[in-house]
């Protein structure tokens, strides 16, 4: 039975959909959800099919997968459709943040270490799925998804609540200064290990959410790293180069939507 790892205060919120898929080891592939690293095709529709049926819908949903390439472009999703469930050749290109209010549709973004990052905002029905691996954070991708929301549907950060999901940690995480460089001017970010550095993705996310607007009590941490927790999420890092992909989603509910995580 597959089991979802779900944030405390999204779970208040009776109109919303969320879930974090984990590991299934009796399951083609351990239940990767990915179609672009080389599995067959029809074995990940297959599972992304499974997964849709546990949702529970009385309705329809529509699901949106972007072709992640660690950048900071966004889209907004603007109307009821499918893209990138069933095949790469129709996903959102060169996207790694998605935003929608139209309910019935899910985001969905897809790590094995970086950071997911999924928001809310409660007032106008808004959510938004953030993929941050190092470079996106750089970027401050997080931030600027916020900003998006702000400037399309006049969002309120303060009406925003975020759940940062399992990525690698500060305790996994080693790079070399080419990398950490890039954050020295956040020093509660990583830690010095010799010539290399521990870096804290999670926390460098939170921070700039925070600088976003965000209020903390409003900011959920997952506090699970993903290659200490690897029988349970995928690491790249952990699995030296695994395959395999785990899928942080949000949407909002139809009006005879079941939620999953009550």
């Amino acid at each position: 039975m597959l089991d979802f790892f779900t944030f405390t205060h999204f779970k208040k919120s009776p109109s919303l959909l969320h879930a974090v898929t984990t590991k299934l080891h009796d399951s083609p592939y351990a239940f990767s959800l990915a179609l672009h690293t080389g599995e067959p095709v029809e074995t990940i529709v297959a599972n992304r099919n499974r997964l849709s049926n546990l949702l529970h819908s009385d309705e329809q949903l529509h699901y949106i997968v972007a072709n992640q390439t660690h950048s900071d472009n966004i889209k907004v999703i603007t109307q009821k459709e499918t893209k990138g469930w069933e095949s790469l050749s129709d996903a959102i290109e060169n996207c790694d943040a998605l935003i929608t209010d139209v309910k019935g549709v899910v985001l969905n973004v897809l790590t094995a270490d970086c950071v997911p990052i999924l928001l809310y905002d409660k007032q106008k029905e808004v959510v938004a799925a953030v993929h941050a691996g190092w470079k996106g954070t750089k970027a401050q991708i997080a931030s600027k998804t916020v900003h998006k929301m702000q400037e399309v549907y006049g969002c309120d950060p303060k009406d925003i609540i975020a759940g940062v999901a399992p990525s690698i940690g500060r305790c996994c995480y080693e790079v070399g200064k080419d990398v950490a460089e890039q954050f020295f001017d956040m020093p509660e970010g990583y830690t010095n290990k010799g010539d290399k550095y521990m870096l804290d993705l999670p926390l460098i996310n939170k921070q700039q959410l925070l600088a976003a607007g965000l209020q903390e009590k409003d900011i959920e941490m997952s506090h699970t790293c993903t290659a200490c927790e690897v029988e349970r999420f995928f690491s790249y890092r952990k699995e030296q180069g695994c395959s395999g992909r785990f899928m942080s989603m949000i949407g909002i509910k139809n009006t005879n939507f079941q939620n999953i995580s009550q």
